[in-house]
C-alpha cells in the first residue's frame, strides 16, 4: 500500500477512542486535549506529535529532554507518569504502549491502495485473467498459468513466471521476481528486488567437477507473510520450500532450498539458512544468524544475532555464539574469554616458579 499524507490534524481524545488496544479505563492524564499532528520517536518528537515509551526502556533517563506532546506509556508505572504530568505531556497508559502506537501510526498515516487496473505497459500472456479489483503497474511481466486474487497490488516491474499463483490481497513490491510454480497465499507482502522460488544451490560433485541438480521444487507461502527487500527463498530439487502462516522476514535474508519455516516466525536481516532447515512456529533469529544443513530449530527457540547453529535446537531454548550454546553458558564464556591475557600472564608466573630451582 502506498502511504498518503497525513490527513487533518486529530486530538488526542478522538485519536483513542479508535484504537481498540486502549481501554476506556486505562489511567490518562490529558491536560488540554493536544491537537496532534503526526507521530514520532520519544527523542524526535515535537510538540504537536505523539510517542511512545516502554516498560524498562532506557528511553526513560531521557523523559526530561521530551517535547512530545502526548505519551502512551506502559502501565503500573507511576513514576513516569508522574514525569511526564509535571512536564505537562498529556499520557496515557496502555497494556502494551509499542503495540497501541502501532495501531495509532495506523490512525495518523492512513494507507491507501493503488488504483485497479491494468498499465498499459504491463506485458500480460493471453491466457492470464486480471480481477478489476488488481492493481498492475508499468513494467510488470506475467507468465502462462497465473493466477491472481482479488485486490492484488503488482508495482512497477514485478515478474511473475509461468504457473504462479497469487493470493487475495498480496502485494508485490517493485521488481520482485516469483519463479515458476510458486505459491503465495492470502495478504503476502513480498518487498523490492525479493526472489521468490529461484533454483536452490543444487550440484551434484562428479570426477568431471559440479553437476547441476535440477530444481523441480516449488516455494510455498502461507498467509500473511512478509518477505523483506533482497531476500531470496530458494526452491527444492523436488518438494516444497515452505513458509508458515504470519511468518515476517527481514531484509536479504536466504532461505536455502527444502527449508521449511513454521508459523509465526520472525528471521532479522542477514540470516542464512542451508538447504533441509526446519524452524518450528515461533521461532525468533536474530541478525546474520546462520543454520547449518538440515538442522532442526524447536518451537519458540531463540537465536541471538550473529550465532552459528551447527546443531539441533531443543524448543523454547535461547542460544547464542559460535557456535551456538544455551545463552547463559556463552555469556559466561564471554566474560571468562576478556579474562585470558590475565589468566595467561598468571600461568605464566606459575611455570616459571614451578621451574625455578
Amino acid at each position: 500500500m502506498t502511504p498518503r499524507s497525513l490527513p487533518d490534524p486529530i486530538r488526542l481524545c478522538d485519536l483513542l477512542a479508535r484504537l481498540e488496544t486502549v481501554k476506556p479505563a486505562d489511567a490518562r492524564w490529558l491536560a488540554d486535549d493536544p491537537l496532534l499532528h503526526g507521530a514520532a520517536a520519544l527523542d524526535q518528537a515535537g510538540r504537536q506529535q505523539l510517542s511512545f515509551l516502554e516498560r524498562d526502556s532506557h528511553l526513560a533517563a531521557r523523559l526530561q529532554h521530551c517535547d512530545a506532546a502526548a505519551l502512551l506509556l506502559p502501565a503500573d508505572e507511576g513514576d513516569i507518569c508522574r514525569q511526564a504530568e509535571s512536564l505537562g505531556i498529556a499520557w496515557v497508559a496502555c497494556r502494551d504502549p509499542r503495540l497501541s502506537f502501532a495501531e495509532a501510526l495506523e490512525c495518523l498515516y492512513p494507507q491507501r491502495p493503488p488504483d485497479p487496473g491494468r498499465h498499459p505497459r504491463a506485458v500480460v500472456a493471453a491466457g492470464v485473467a486480471i480481477p478489476h479489483s488488481a492493481s498492475v503497474a508499468a513494467g510488470v511481466v506475467i507468465q502462462d498459468g497465473c493466477q491472481l486474487g482479488e485486490n492484488v497490488v503488482l508495482h512497477p516491474g514485478v515478474v511473475l513466471y509461468e504457473d504462479v499463483w497469487i493470493g487475495d490481497g498480496c502485494e508485490l513490491h517493485a521488481n520482485a521476481v516469483v519463479h515458476p510454480g510458486s505459491r503465495l497465499g492470502v495478504g503476502c507482502v513480498v518487498h523490492a528486488n525479493a526472489v521468490i522460488g529461484a533454483e536452490g544451490f543444487g550440484f551434484v560433485p562428479t570426477s568431471d567437477g559440479w553437476r547441476k541438480m535440477p530444481q523441480t521444487g516449488r516455494v510455498v507461502l502461507g498467509d500473511n507473510v512478509e518477505v523483506g527487500s533482497g531476500t531470496t527463498i530458494d526452491r527444492p530439487a523436488v518438494g516444497e520450500t515452505r513458509i508458515g502462516a504470519g511468518t515476517k522476514i527481514d531484509n536479504l535474508v536466504q532461505v536455502g532450498h527444502g527449508a521449511v519455516i513454521g508459523r509465526g516466525c520472525a528471521l532479522a536481516a542477514q540470516v542464512g539458512l542451508a538447504g533441509g532447515v526446519v524452524l518450528g512456529d515461533g521461532v525468533t533469529l536474530g541478525g546474520q544468524v546462520g543454520i547449518a544443513n538440515r538442522c532442526r530449530i524447536g518451537a519458540r527457540a531463540v537465536v541471538y544475532a550473529k550465532s552459528g547453529v551447527t546443531g539441533d535446537v531443543e524448543a523454547g531454548t535461547v542460544v547464542s555464539g559460535y557456535p551456538a550454546i544455551p545463552n547463559r553458558r556463552w555469556l559466561r564464556a564471554v566474560a571468562a574469554f576478556a579474562k585470558l591475557p590475565e589468566l595467561s600472564r598468571s600461568l605464566r608466573d606459575v611455570q616459571r616458579r614451578l621451574n625455578s630451582p
